[in-house]
């Protein structure tokens, strides 16, 4: 029988130990020592994030708003759309809405909720919550300190075109995109 095939690779880990090992406003990393439903014991690192949206939008229903920014980990500049962490007891689609004004300086008139997801399957527990933003209304844009922030409006085929091409590499970016295209495909969303 093969690991894949056992009847304990979907039943629950249990956490014999854990201990913070840093802290800052916006991560927090842990030591866990995890049992496996085998008995085996073993070190994982887990990071906490506050969680987060995403949200994509629309001048026009041809017509996406990016902003780009530098990413200092990946060494490297990145268009992508409005994006940042939850408040601690904000509402999601609230924190959607702060994130469009800091950002992108426009306010959604509708907001679409199109999915949530684990930004990582393994080592950080954060939850992403996308968004599509429609009729745009201008808002006073007052991005964080640490945001210095360009912004680019590109037509909707663009876009994925830039994702196909590996040129729009943030994930919450990606997906969002792949989902607004497939909603226009089932008419649920305004196409050109």
């Amino acid at each position: 029988m093969t690991s894949a095939d056992s009847p304990q690779a979907l039943a629950p880990w249990s956490t014999r130990s854990r201990r913070e090992v840093y802290r800052n406003p916006w991560i927090r990393l842990e030591e866990h020592v995890a049992v496996l439903p085998n008995g085996h014991e073993t070190l994982y690192g887990v990071v906490r994030c506050q969680e987060c949206v995403g949200v994509l939008p629309f001048p026009s229903a041809d017509e996406v708003l990016l902003v780009g920014q530098w990413r200092y980990i990946q060494g490297r500049a990145s268009w992508e759309m409005p994006t940042g962490a939850m408040h601690p007891g904000e509402e999601a689609e609230r924190a959607a809405q702060r994130e469009l004004a800091e950002e992108a300086g426009v306010r959604a008139g509708r907001l679409v909720p199109v999915t949530a997801f684990w930004t990582s399957k393994s080592v950080v527990e954060e939850t992403a919550h996308l968004f599509l933003a429609l009729d745009l209304s201008p808002a006073e844009a007052e991005p964080d300190p640490t945001e210095l922030i360009a912004r680019r409006t590109v037509p909707f085929d663009e876009a994925l075109d830039l994702v196909l091409r590996g040129e729009i590499v943030d994930a919450m970016t990606i997906i969002a995109l792949l989902w607004a295209d497939r909603l226009r495909g089932l008419g649920e969303l305004p196409a050109p």
